[in-house]
């Protein structure tokens, strides 16, 4: 047998079928990029055309009208379930469907193929972009007005393609670097059973064939996001897109135990104080009260007596200034207009709402922080991993609630809705739990693991705390 299928046999797959299932894909980039045109295609015609529409009346129904079939579609299963797919398949969506990817990447082919400047590389825009989206949707009211939803998703798209005509070469700089829901993909995908994994020794010995002669070197891959591919291990950067797979004997997709990566995670890419924001203050906060105001009666409350404040004190004109449908809810015709008063207190109640469950949850884990010994930024930061799945089935929860709403508009009943939400709170903690454990054991053991899961303990009580009066306490 000769040295290079030797070598080959040494560092043979432990998943043959994945990694068989991985080379496939590659070999049908083609197939591929049908989809992925399709899905623009699809994407542009439910986004543009229902903004030029006359706005539904209260007895339109999913399948008669387009409008409110774009709006189910858009946020009653393409959203909520895109969330689910980075669970279970890594970022599979990003490098297979998403339209924005794909439109970014074809521009940045035909740009002007400049180097991505400094500033684009900061660590914090996906918090920030994150936090920008969350509250401009809830201003522009994202899930309700196809009108909101063009500037949204629109903008973010028109800004992919700019950035695409400008920066890289056929890369996907957006993608890596911009786009407000990278940081939160990231995040879930470290929770996926697949991903492509880089075997370092079976590199290094493609290398030293190479040299020798006993291997061909072929081109590197294309990469899209910019992903060093030798130290490829985290899920969170990688698109899931196949190019690499079977590179240099070394690249192949595996399975691995769900979660495993929030246990230990990858060296090159450790857990961080931008992630812990996006988490704790991000997943766990922010996007809770964006949920959270429309259902209330503390934000009703505090309308009422801000308003009747500024009346006696004859500050009228918060309560009669408006703003354009883009900036804040503008609908005469449906009686659906926010003043400034609205405005600034929807923005106020949001960002308290943020600043509340953050406060709450970060004393939780600095308790279990400190339990197991002196103080560490890089355990608390890893702690925090610990709630990743109930930040993931937060916004889950919060979208399908237009799910609802809408299939209950057009007649059904569901009155199995909130045992199935219960029951998807309780597993998920439970998985948190387990996750919480295994974390705090690779810092301590015994009692002292015992004590600091307390801390875990409470600050998956904190987000329970918030879900029940949503569902059921209001």
């Amino acid at each position: 047998m000769g040295a290079c299928q030797t070598a080959t046999l040494k560092h043979a797959p432990r998943y043959p079928r994945l990694a068989a299932l991985g080379h496939g894909l590659q070999h049908h980039r083609k197939a591929i990029q049908i989809i992925q045109w399709t899905v623009v295609g699809f994407y542009a015609v439910l986004l543009l055309v229902p903004a030029w529409l006359p706005l539904p009346g209260h007895q339109a129904h999913i399948l008669s009208n387009l409008t409110v079939f774009a709006a189910f579609v858009f946020w009653g299963i393409w959203w909520p379930f895109v969330l689910v797919s980075m669970v279970l398949f890594g970022r599979l969506w990003c490098g297979v469907f998403c339209p924005e990817g794909s439109l970014s990447e074809a521009a940045s082919r035909v740009g002007l193929g400049r180097p991505i400047p400094r500033w684009m590389r900061w660590k914090g825009w996906p918090f920030v972009a994150f936090l920008g989206t969350t509250l401009y949707g809830q201003m522009a009211s994202v899930y309700q007005y196809p009108t909101g939803a063009l500037v949204v998703l629109g903008g973010s798209t028109v800004a992919a393609v700019a950035v695409g005509l400008v920066y890289g070469k056929g890369k996907r700089v957006w993608c890596r670097h911009l786009c407000p829901v990278n940081g939160v993909f990231a995040l879930l995908a470290k929770l996926a059973p697949l991903h492509y994994h880089t075997d370092k020794a079976a590199w290094e010995d493609f290398n030293r064939r190479a040299r020798q002669g006993e291997a061909v070197r072929h081109a590197a891959p294309d990469c899209a996001p910019l992903i060093p591919l030798k130290q490829l291990d985290s899920t969170s950067d990688c698109h899931m897109c196949s190019r690499c797979s079977g590179y240099k004997d070394a690249i192949q997709l595996q399975a691995r135990k769900p979660g495993s990566e929030l246990i230990t995670p990858s060296r090159d890419r450790p857990a961080s104080a931008w992630e812990f924001a996006l988490l704790i203050f991000g997943l766990l906060g922010i996007a809770i009260g964006a949920f959270h105001w429309t259902a209330s009666p503390w934000f009703v409350q505090l309308k009422q007596l801000s308003a009747v404040w500024l009346v006696n004190h004859g500050w009228l004109w918060p309560l009669e200034t408006t703003a354009p449908w883009w900036i804040l809810t503008n609908y005469p015709a449906q009686n659906d207009v926010f003043n400034l008063l609205d405005g600034a207190l929807l923005i106020g109640y949001i960002f308290a709402t943020g600043l509340v469950m953050a406060t709450l949850l970060s004393l939780a884990l600095a308790l279990a922080n400190r339990i197991l010994g002196a103080w560490s930024w890089a355990r608390l930061w890893h702690l925090s991993y610990a709630l990743l799945p109930l930040g993931g089935l937060g916004v889950f929860l919060g979208l399908s609630t237009i799910t609802v709403t809408l299939l209950r508009g057009d007649g059904l009943r569901m009155l199995w809705v909130n045992d199935a939400r219960a029951a998807l709170l309780i597993a998920t903690s439970a998985w948190c739990l387990s996750l919480g454990w295994k974390i705090l054991g690779q810092y301590a053991m015994g009692l002292r693991r015992l004590l600091a899961l307390g801390g875990v303990v409470l600050a998956i009580g904190v987000v329970l705390l918030a879900w029940w009066l949503m569902f059921w306490g209001w």
